[in-house]
């Protein structure tokens, strides 16, 4: 019995498996919460604007998609992350900004269900409006990579 106990727990540390996250996907991982997107303002102009070619990681925001008409909170974050020219993902660089005045870094909220593929969080919480999100990842030559992209949750 012992030892069917220490190969499945064994298998469980393998997988990534770990009790705190089977604790934190029990209930939505808020995001953002009332309070912060009351606070500051929102930067004005054109935040995806980026001058010049990246070399570094792509990132794609697969969901949540933009103007989804049936977007709701709670709601999926899965974002990819692509090295260039074979270059492997630095998933300890991983930046993810709500974009005010003052910054809010939404890092430690999204660390757990990051890796060098990307990010997968099933159950995100966000309050109504919307939220212009910066997420940032190096590669392991150290060229960075970023996104702007906006939730948009209706009332």
């Amino acid at each position: 019995m012992i030892k069917a106990l220490v190969i499945a727990a064994c298998l469980l540390a393998a997988s990534g498996f770990s009790p705190q996250m089977a604790k934190a996907q029990s209930k939505p991982v808020v995001l953002i919460t009332v309070e912060e997107a009351q606070l500051g303002t929102e930067p004005q102009g054109d935040l995806t604007f980026r001058a010049g070619v990246s070399r570094g990681p792509s990132i794609t925001v697969l969901s949540p998609t933009p103007n989804d008409p049936a977007m709701h909170s709670p709601f999926r974050l899965q974002l990819k992350f692509e090295g260039r020219g074979g270059a492997q993902i630095d998933a300890d660089t991983l930046k993810m900004t709500y974009v005010r005045t003052p910054a809010i870094d939404l890092t430690a909220r999204v660390k757990p269900y990051a890796n060098q593929s990307g990010i997968d969080l099933p159950d995100v919480s966000v309050p109504p409006g919307n939220h212009t999100i910066r997420t940032e990842i190096k590669d392991k030559d150290g060229r960075t990579g970023s996104v702007t992209f906006v939730i948009k949750m209706p009332k």
